[in-house]
């Protein structure tokens, strides 16, 4: 099974809310319901979860994880994914991702740079929970019971 961690940003003002990515490339261009996720990305099995976390959150967002986490735990579904919270305070314009390459349209022999978030956005809890990936909602429960909300 593929291993894959994250962290999801937090912050308190105005209102609680969370740092999440529309993930880029053709598949979700014109998607916008379940179609945002937590900086996060896949990591072998003798890699350390939150190095990877770490190294993902740099890598999709285009700035340091914050040093200061607290687990949120796993979810299994078709990758385990292990995500920890974070408090913090992005400009969210100001992100810049990573690229893949995809052969865009497909068996055209056109490959295609892509950013792995092509925007990210501060979402209270209720919007959040419209927008991102079906598969990751029970983090967002289990931040709001950790800060107690």
């Amino acid at each position: 099974m593929k291993r894959s961690a994250g962290i999801l940003l937090y912050r308190r003002t105005p209102e609680l809310q969370v740092l999440l990515g529309h993930m880029g490339g053709p598949f979700w261009a014109r998607k916008d319901e379940h179609a945002w996720s937590i900086p996060k990305g896949e990591h072998t099995e003798e890699e350390d979860p939150l190095a990877a976390a770490r190294r993902e959150f740099a890598e999709e967002i285009g700035s340091p994880a914050p040093e200061a986490v607290v687990p949120l735990g796993v979810v299994r579904g078709s990758k385990t994914l292990t995500v920890w919270a974070a408090e913090g305070d992005l400009d969210a314009e100001a992100t810049v991702s990573n690229t893949f390459s995809l052969e865009w349209p497909p068996r055209s022999g056109n490959v295609q740079e892509f950013p792995e978030i092509d925007r990210t956005a501060w979402l209270d809890l209720e919007t959040a929970a419209i927008k991102l990936v079906k598969g990751q909602l029970p983090f967002l429960d289990r931040l709001a019971e950790l800060l107690g909300r």
